[in-house]
């Protein structure tokens, strides 16, 4: 039944091709078109041995060609995603604005906590720039601007962020905030966290960004803000090709990757990690071992 739930998800974000004549035909779970699995379960795959090795405590592997869950750890139980949050935050806005719409920087916007750009309050930034400080650089402020953009205040556009889970099918997801600041009503699971990023990576203007290791962005007034990715790894050898980060103190550190081995993508979520670098390492040496 699970992988029956999941194979619909990714039916319904779109990642797998509708029958000839368009979404108005029926079609049969039966009669979809899928890739082959990249590597079969069970005895192939060195579940037990690759869970002794990761400090994570929820992760997930998964095979975006054919929809394969290769390895899960507690893939469904409920935790906090520090910043992870932000791919929905992603989502909402490039469902609904064009890149070059100007948003202007709220007064109060040095009072926003965690990690930052110190974007200039009543200054000007496109949203694809603001965009860009959220994804490459996890900037809250970059988050709190574009949400208040977005709905006219923070609260309006959490309201819009939990109504989005439904139809992206996230049965085990809550936000409370735009950036990944803990709170008790804001939390996922990897698997919904592995197909949000699913859905959120077919979109190029996320998926470029989340591929960017450094960009500077500039405000209308001419300010320029230089921007680093957080995710350590991205571009070093070209395995990751895309990826976010999150920690908080309640989520740890967290970490999604978009990795290619064997010329496929495979996406991995680390939740709830010691060592996400080192748990990511071990993982992509376990997917080398087995496509080569």
């Amino acid at each position: 039944m699970e992988s029956l739930h999941l194979l619909l998800s990714v039916f319904l974000m779109g990642l797998l091709p509708v029958a000839p004549g368009g979404a108005s035909d029926p079609v049969s779970i039966h009669t979809l078109s899928l890739s082959p699995p990249a590597v079969a379960t069970g005895r192939q795959f060195p579940g037990r041995t690759l869970a002794r090795s990761l400090s994570a405590s929820g992760v997930i592997i998964l095979d975006l060609q054919s929809g394969q869950e290769l390895f899960a750890r507690n893939g469904g139980r409920r935790r906090s995603m520090g910043s992870l949050t932000k791919i929905m935050t992603a989502i909402i806005i490039t469902e609904s604005h064009q890149l070059d719409e100007i948003v202007v920087i709220p007064s109060d916007i040095a009072g926003i906590d965690g990690n930052t750009v110190r974007l200039p309050p009543g200054s000007h930034f496109t949203v694809g720039d603001l965009l860009s400080a959220l994804l490459i650089a996890s900037a809250n402020d970059a988050a709190e601007a574009l949400a208040r953009f977005h709905s006219g205040s923070t609260a309006a556009f959490v309201a819009a962020m939990n109504a989005r889970t439904k139809p992206l099918g996230l049965e085990n997801t809550s936000f409370a905030n735009p950036s990944g600041l803990d709170d008790a009503s804001q939390w996922s699971t990897p698997r919904d966290i592995a197909w949000l990023a699913a859905y959120a990576l077919r979109n190029p203007a996320i998926r470029s960004r989340m591929s960017t290791t450094q960009l500077s962005i500039r405000s209308t007034e001419g300010r320029a803000i230089a921007l680093e990715n957080t995710h350590a790894l991205l571009g070093k050898g070209g395995t990751v090709i895309a990826g976010k980060t999150g920690t908080t103190a309640a989520a740890r550190q967290c970490l999604l990757s978009l990795v290619n081995e064997g010329g496929r993508e495979y996406l991995v979520v680390l939740l709830g990690s010691n060592e996400r670098y080192g748990d990511l390492r071990t993982v992509l040496r376990v997917l080398r071992s087995l496509l080569t």
